[in-house]
């Protein structure tokens, strides 16, 4: 099959495409501003307020990184087709992890904007979630997608409901491969991605996420032959405080 007729691909560019429409002539706020010491030039700040312009790659990412703007939704909504290209393709490399340009969702309170905008942001995440899980030419790992989509809806749920959606050989390797990055801080209780979005409740989302690895996803781990110490290491998942610690099969991790 050629990469762009697999089916996830082919739903996840028309997610694309849908957000170059709906965003179509979006600019920042006139009277927008930022410190030209630390972010950019006038003359970069005012491409902002110019509706469809491209931006050069690394103008794109100090514009989606910045945490100051006045109006993080109006920056993120003109900026939001040519950053949405950029994460599927792979092209946006924060400093610590993709999480980070979740965050840059979050900030822009996307969820509150009017329906039509905030269909096509959802629509956008879980098609691009579903490529991540199911296209073996996906440009980034699954594992990854899954932090950027949690850190930019606040949840876990809908992602983990995805998941559960997409059985097979290559979305089971996938669960191999976040599992491998993610038991060591789960069995720490904590979270295996930076959250930085305030609003965000990374205790309940460690928690959904580790239920979610033992009990639905053991099975998959199990069938798609994981290593028997990963498969040890989620089941302990299951157990609570000392209980976790001092099991025998207790991987020696300290935090």
């Amino acid at each position: 099959m050629h990469p762009a007729d697999h089916p996830a691909r082919r739903r996840l560019d028309a997610a694309l495409s849908d957000l170059a429409t709906v965003f179509h002539g979006m600019t920042a706020r006139p009277d927008e501003a930022n410190c030209e010491c630390h972010w950019g030039s006038a003359e970069e700040l005012s491409l902002l307020k110019t509706p469809d312009v491209e931006l050069d790659p690394d103008l794109l990412r100090r514009t989606w990184q910045a945490i100051d703007w006045t109006d993080h939704g109006a920056v993120l909504r003109r900026v939001l087709p040519q950053f949405a290209a950029a994460l599927v393709a792979g092209r946006v490399d924060p400093l610590f992890g993709l999480e980070e340009a979740g965050d840059s969702f979050a900030r822009g309170r996307w969820q509150r904007w009017p329906d039509e905008q905030a269909g096509a942001v959802r629509e956008f995440l879980h098609a691009w979630w579903a490529q991540s899980l199911t296209d073996p030419t996906a440009a980034v790992p699954a594992h990854q997608v899954m932090a950027m989509c949690a850190e930019a809806s606040g949840t876990v749920a809908p992602w983990l409901a995805d998941w559960e959606q997409q059985p097979g050989h290559l979305s089971d390797q996938r669960l191999v491969e976040a599992a491998e990055e993610w038991e060591y801080e789960l069995l720490g209780d904590q979270l295996p991605w930076f959250v930085n979005w305030y609003e965000n409740d990374e205790e309940q989302m460690s928690a959904e996420l580790a239920a979610w690895l033992h009990g639905h996803a053991a099975p998959r781990l199990r069938a798609s032959g994981a290593s028997p110490e990963l498969q040890r290491r989620i089941g302990l998942l299951a157990l609570t405080g000392e209980e976790r610690w001092t099991h025998p099969h207790w991987p020696g991790h300290r935090y």
